[in-house]
């Protein structure tokens, strides 16, 4: 082992670094997106019980599961998105993508009083400010206490006959972070990494446009983001490989200094 790995191998044995876990749990409750009519929906994890130490396998337990590719909490390649297509499918984003530092930028207080509520390039520029530049090959993480509500479809969606209401991000911050910072990618704790209203925006559902079209990734429906420093923390995103896939369901860590 190198001497950086043999330190981290070493810091972690010691409890020097925590391993915090930024995965929703994955259940038939796991909340999803629902899409209007004519479009298609995703459809609900689901797991089909194969055996159970009986007489369909003795000795083991094991299941069959279903799910969308964007169910839980999820990475999305730049592929999904029309301004991405020709881009890199789930399986193709190289490993050293899905590793990083990681900010995190909290607007929990501000989503709290308004669900509406956008993060916009001034905010990004005031913390960079207090800490330093966004991280070259690096994640913001965006905490707006919306991991809260991940238990409760109605709640995590937040509809009413006008929409869904969920916090994000403004179309003019998700251009500037694809175009002028250097981040692999947003993570976020909403079902999506765009607001709620973000169909009405000009264009339409920008961090997907900009981001994914600009060969970034997302992550959505993250948890204990609140555990997190603003700066200083390293993350791992570990989606299925699935060959032409879009995005898939991921399991989330964080590597945090004690």
């Amino acid at each position: 082992m190198t001497d950086a790995v043999q330190a981290l191998v070493a810091a972690l044995a010691a409890g020097q670094v925590e391993v915090v876990d930024l995965t929703q749990p994955l259940s038939e409750e796991t909340p999803i997106l629902r899409l209007p009519e004519p479009f298609a929906n995703t459809p609900r994890f689901r797991l089909r019980e194969l055996s159970r130490y009986d007489e369909r396998g003795p000795a083991w337990y094991w299941n069959a599961f279903e799910g969308g590719e964007h169910t839980g909490t999820h990475l999305d390649a730049p592929i999904h998105w029309v301004t991405g297509q020709q881009l890199d499918d789930v399986s193709q984003i190289p490993p050293a993508r899905l590793v990083g530092p990681a900010v995190v930028i909290d607007h929990a207080d501000r989503a709290a009083a308004d669900p509406d509520h956008l993060l916009r390039v001034e905010d990004v520029e005031a913390f960079e400010a207090a800490n330093g530049p966004l991280p070259e090959g690096g994640w913001l993480l965006y905490r707006t206490g919306w991991d809260a509500r991940a238990h409760d479809q109605d709640a995590f969606l937040n509809a009413d006959s006008s929409g869904p209401h969920t916090p994000g991000v403004d179309a003019a911050c998700a251009r500037w972070l694809a175009e002028e910072r250097p981040i692999l990618g947003l993570g976020v704790e909403t079902v999506g990494t765009d607001a709620g209203a973000a169909g009405g925006f000009d264009p339409p559902f920008p961090c997907h446009t900009f981001l994914l079209g600009a060969g970034k990734c997302g992550l959505t429906q993250l948890a204990n983001l609140d555990r997190l420093p603003p700066t200083g923390a390293l993350l791992v995103a570990a989606p299925l490989r699935i060959v032409r896939g879009s995005g898939s369901p991921a399991r989330v860590l964080a590597l945090v200094p004690r």
